[in-house]
């Protein structure tokens, strides 16, 4: 989680490039340290104390895994007024924190409450925004080289002297001029690091130092950093500290259940015929399937798989851990669906408090309520089927009986393998699988719509869905895949191999439409013998 917090963040490699060690500590300068962090330290960012128990950072530093906007965090806490991040200061709980939008660009400032007051003397704000060459410095812990590695994470604070740069200097990173600040060398060679997010840049003023703005972000090595401007925020700081206008908690959808599995969601399923000691069966999209995807018109079968699976809590926390052992089944013709087992029995599963769904046996209609449910996003999201697709074609694939989505749903890359849940919140009805992007017609990330006579017709920005009704009826007792059983009507694999290591070819046929007539040249193109 504190990787894709961080994708945000600036991505030069050298600490503070330009900086020193500092040799005075700053009674105002923090750590940020969460238990997710890849660092042994905890740090993940740096903050700035303006009142006794109130620090500034930026918000995608605040991040959670169910994207609240004000809520109560689990094991932060910063380290106040000290030169190491791992003793000295003063060490302080968080247990509440601000975020000023969910939305990270342009608005990328948060507030953090400390549980207890600490004794440190606080910045004061910048009353205004400073203008273009400004002398500023810029404090941080910064990693010191281009890795995720304990020798790229430094223990003492570092700072370079610098001055703010006009606007057009960090445009390659899309600064919003009315709200962020551009800091650092016009090359990049004085600037903010990865994991210097939050933490500050300060101007002089009447021997004092005023914080000015908190790192953000940059898109690359040699730009100047993108920094939100503190004194833009002052009111919303301001209300909030006084206690004039503190945003409420608001009530966040449950993410119970929902899993993580590489770059796509999923769900662990039972049918109605699973026992308790069966291995528990994931749920996701064929699509999703590693290095190789199933071929159209084809399935793949009994593969070896070992992936690691997150499924969480009602806030998005890791709940339990399983991994992979096989690939059970997955295909992408007539829908976009894989199974995995895994390592964890159902009772197991059940033992450690994992939620696991049912699987629907009845397909979802239009008009039908649904909750997609993303683990790998941290949302989740209600709406309807608005349209049953007779087919929907994406790059070769054809997949029957597609489910669009009203537009209260919107899910993006990411979210394949997303479960579309029944109002009872235990039954899996789908899956999402696609989204036409560009408006392009039947290709990769534009699938396009095919009616029962053969129109197309494309959408852009529909999103869509994929059935799974068809699932049970090709699991035998114990869960097992049986591909053979008289009511399953999953596609086989293309190549089917048997006890004596022999294969033969299953045939498969696809028609097509084509959209516009032939030239007459008095004969069909193809010779229909029938032979």
């Amino acid at each position: 989680m504190v990787l894709a917090a961080l994708a945000a963040t600036a991505t030069p490699s050298f600490a503070l490039r330009g900086g020193v060690e500092s040799v005075q500590p700053y009674s105002f300068t923090g750590s940020l340290q969460r238990a997710e962090s890849p660092r042994a330290d905890g740090h993940v960012c740096g903050v700035t104390l303006i009142a006794p128990q109130w620090v500034v950072t930026a918000s995608h530093c605040a991040r959670t895994p169910n994207q609240a906007q004000v809520g109560t965090p689990r094991g932060w806490r910063v380290r106040i007024g000290s030169l190491s991040v791992t003793s000295g200061g003063e060490l302080a709980e968080v247990d509440k924190f601000y975020r000023y939008s969910t939305e990270v660009y342009g608005k990328d400032l948060a507030l953090l409450h400390l549980r207890t007051p600490v004794r440190a003397k606080p910045a004061r704000i910048a009353p205004a925004t400073p203008a273009d060459q400004t002398v500023t410095r810029i404090i941080g812990w910064g990693v010191t080289c281009d890795q995720h590695a304990p020798k790229c994470y430094p223990d003492r604070l570092r700072e370079a002297d610098t001055v703010v740069q006009p606007d057009r200097e960090c445009e390659v990173s899309g600064i919003t001029a009315a709200r962020e600040l551009c800091v650092g060398s016009p090359d990049g060679s004085i600037s903010a690091t990865n994991m210097d997010s939050g933490g500050p840049a300060l101007v002089r003023r009447g021997g004092s130092w005023l914080l000015a703005g908190a790192v953000s972000g940059s898109n690359g090595d040699d730009t100047p950093t993108v920094y939100s401007d503190v004194s833009v925020y002052r009111k919303w700081i301001r209300d909030i500290v006084t206690g004039i206008a503190v945003p409420p908690e608001p009530h966040m959808p449950s993410l119970e259940g929902a899993v993580q599995f590489g770059g796509c969601s999923g769900a662990v399923v039972r049918t109605v015929t699973a026992q308790a000691k069966d291995p528990a069966l994931l749920l996701t999209n064929g699509h999703c399937v590693q290095d190789t995807r199933p071929a159209p018109g084809s399935a793949l079968v009994d593969q070896p798989a070992a992936q690691p699976v997150t499924i969480t809590d009602r806030e998005g926390y890791p709940k339990v851990e399983a991994r992979t052992t096989r690939l059970v089944y997955a295909t992408m013709t007539s829908t976009d669906v894989a199974l995995y087992r895994l390592d964890r029995t159902y009772a197991e599963l059940a033992a450690a408090g994992a939620k696991v769904f049912d699987l629907t046996t009845t397909p979802a209609a239009a008009g039908d309520r649904v909750d997609l449910l993303s683990g790998n996003w941290g949302r989740r999201w209600s709406c309807a089927v608005k349209a049953v697709v007779p087919g929907l074609r994406e790059g070769g694939y054809v997949q029957e009986n597609a489910l669009r989505y009203t537009s209260a749903c919107e899910p993006g890359h990411g979210a394949s393998g997303s479960p579309l849940i029944a109002p009872d919140g235990r039954t899996v009805v789908g899956l999402h699988n696609t989204s036409n992007d560009d408006g392009k017609s039947c290709t990769e990330n534009n699938p396009c719509e095919v009616d029962a006579a053969g129109q197309v017709t494309v959408r852009k920005g529909a999103r869509y869905g994929q059935q799974v009704a068809a699932v049970p009826a090709c699991l035998a007792p114990g869960s097992v895949l049986d591909l053979s059983l008289p009511s399953c009507t999953l596609p086989p694999p293309s190549r089917l191999t048997d006890g004596a290591n022999e294969s033969r070819v299953v045939p498969t046929l696809a028609l097509y439409k084509i959209e516009r007539p032939l030239p007459d040249h008095g004969k069909w193109p193809l010779n229909w013998s029938g032979a």
